[in-house]
């Protein structure tokens, strides 16, 4: 390892730790949990941590094998913590830790990875700082870091292993690399063998571009190391196997890797160069730079591989085969969400750094490159200056007022503002031909995410979430004996989270409603804390505005008990329930609950 200035590296950390509190901390817990995913991750966290089985995810009454446990243990961790529902009162900050601490750690990594190994020609002290933030503030980083699943605490892992095998690689001493492989294992308990696929192909990509890769590969000791990662990661599933057999091998391998990879999983088919327009939205509003950067990247392996290079001068080489590794392979899924793109993001980060510290000393390329990025801002600006012909656009069943909402809370105002202010700096710092210019507009933008996305934050949370938590302490409060709670048209797993009920969902056409009469007979499950009592005369039901209009749920006898946002909570004699089911049936319509296995958490 290079001898680094302790004083000035600690300076550094602090400023990326300092930054890095402002980005995923801020506000972190204020706002109820997003459907619909997200509250499936923390009921079954929560789950753990008050029954006492650590072992099995559970959502619902139901097991969900969806991902293994290192999300749900970190997260019931801070459940369990002494007065959580104290300084946790919307449970929100415990499910959302995890992702924001896996996050800060992947940015301090990085910051300290570049001041630690500056790379050939580059000894600034503010190159690690626009590498941190340039991860940092990748709106898909600000988004999933502050959101209660398990892909930015995969990021964070998976990132900060990567990056202690090339630091091991780089380093002239004899110290093991037992954390790299550690953090592997962490990352495969994380989102399962996915993390291992993306660390063999950025790792072997890496070793085949080297002339030296022998002694490389001898110094990450990958024996000792795999078994390493296979003693932190494999036990949990053994033991899952062994406890419920082959439902969990068919759920978790079966359909939620082998099948979500090689077919079609919930709609979420997108062309093949999906990830590429994604690697673009990633790196916004700085996407010009994350381009340069991976031709500047290319241009000196072809370069270097004519002559002899220095280990610790490849970091940027390092960081394409970490990128291209993730393109290709979520490329070839048939299966994509924005999400996959994550892992790649810290690699982005530090291509996009590369390019700042080349521009520097190239005033053609960078004359280019400013005015390219001047006028991604100069179209953020307009698109603000113009909402009125897209608010109008907008039509979401769920906030049917949210154009107005937005005019009337100051947010597009405040954008306006911001964006108009933000291309404006932008212009004067790059006509006074700033060096630094990129790492003053990085603290802006700093500051400019903080100024809007809280407000957004509260306003999405109060059209969205408000209404749900808000029916679900009504139900709390006016339950009788235990009655089952079922919830119609539109599905929000939060109502589970928040009510603390087995919810049975189903849709709102006639199949639905003889589903829910005939689950209410046979789908019997068991509620870790307050069991149904599935005999009880009456069911109360969560009903969304729209579904209230078809014939066979408007004509159904119903007490209206409250109404919040689009959603009305309803009261239903079970027998009422029964003989319209039977009425349905009569009229040529059947069940299908069992065949399409609902609720598949």
């Amino acid at each position: 390892m290079i001898l680094v200035n302790t004083k000035k590296r600690l300076i550094t950390l602090l400023i990326a730790l300092f930054c890095g509190i402002i980005i995923f901390f801020l506000g972190l817990g204020t706002t109820g949990l997003v459907d619909e995913t997200p509250p499936l991750f923390a009921a079954a966290a929560r789950a753990m941590s008050e029954s006492g089985d650590w072992l099995t995810p559970k959502v619902n009454g139901i097991f969900r094998f969806d991902k293994p446990p290192l999300i749900y243990w970190l997260m019931g961790f801070f459940y369990s913590l002494p007065k959580n529902e104290i300084w946790d009162s919307f449970g929100t900050l415990s499910a959302r830790l995890p992702s924001a601490l896996g996050s800060l750690f992947l940015m301090l990594m990085i910051g300290d990875t570049l001041f630690c190994w500056p790379q050939k020609g580059d000894r600034q002290f503010l190159t690690p700082i626009v590498a941190s933030l340039g991860f940092a503030l990748s709106p898909l980083i600000i988004i999933w870091s502050r959101t209660a699943v398990s892909d930015a605490l995969l990021t964070g892992t998976l990132g900060i292993s990567l990056l202690l095998f090339w630091r091991r690689m780089a380093s002239e001493g004899n110290d093991q690399c037992i954390s790299a492989w550690l953090f592997l294992g962490l990352a495969i308990l994380t989102k399962g063998p996915v993390a291992f696929v993306l660390a063999f192909l950025t790792i072997t990509s890496f070793l085949l571009s080297q002339n030296n890769w022998k002694m490389l590969l001898s110094k990450i000791n990958p024996k000792k190391g795999f078994l390493i990662t296979i003693l932190i990661s494999v036990p949990w599933y053994i033991l899952e196997l062994i406890k419920e057999g082959k439902p969990f091998w068919d759920n978790f391998f079966g359909y939620h890797n082998f099948q979500r990879y090689t077919s079609v999983v919930n709609n979420h088919a997108e062309p093949f160069w999906f990830f590429l327009y994604i690697m673009i939205l990633a790196s916004l509003p700085f996407t010009p730079f994350l381009y340069h950067g991976i031709y500047k990247a290319f241009k000196d392996f072809f370069k270097s591989s004519k002559e002899s290079c220095d280990i610790t001068d490849t970091l940027y080489t390092y960081s394409l085969c970490w990128l291209i590794s993730v393109l290709i392979f979520f490329s070839l899924s048939a299966t994509k969400l924005p999400s996959y793109w994550l892992p790649a993001i810290p690699a982005a980060a530090l291509l996009t750094t590369n390019s700042f510290i080349s521009l520097k000393n190239t005033k053609k390329s960078y004359l280019y490159i400013w005015i390219f990025n001047i006028l991604i801002l100069f179209g953020f600006s307009a698109a603000f200056f113009f909402s009125n012909n897209w608010l109008s656009s907008i039509n979401d069943p769920e906030m049917p007022n949210l154009g107005s909402e937005l005019l009337s809370s100051g947010i597009i105002f405040k954008a306006k503002l911001f964006f108009s202010s933000f291309t404006l700096l932008a212009i004067v710092l790059f006509s006074l031909k700033s060096r630094n210019i990129l790492v003053y507009l990085q603290i802006v933008l700093l500051i400019g995410q903080a100024y809007l996305m809280s407000p957004i934050r509260k306003l999405a949370d109060t059209s969205r979430q408000l209404p749900l938590r808000n029916i679900s302490k009504l139900i709390l409060d006016i339950r009788e004996g235990r009655e089952t709670l079922a919830m119609i048209g539109i599905r929000k797993p939060s109502l589970h989270y928040y009510s603390r009920q087995i919810v049975f969902y189903e849709p709102n056409t006639e199949e639905g409603l003889i589903n829910l009469s005939e689950r209410l007979n046979s789908d019997r499950r068991e509620n870790y804390e307050d069991q149904p009592d599935y005999e009880y005369k009456s069911l109360l039901v969560v009903i969304d505005e729209y579904s209230t209009r078809r014939q066979q749920w408007s004509k159904i006898n119903h007490e209206k008990l409250g109404k919040f946002g689009i959603y009305n909570l309803w009261r239903i004699q079970k027998s009422d329930l029964s003989d319209y089911s039977r009425f349905l049936v009569k009229s040529g319509f059947e069940s299908d609950w069992e065949n399409r296995k609902v609720e598949k958490f």
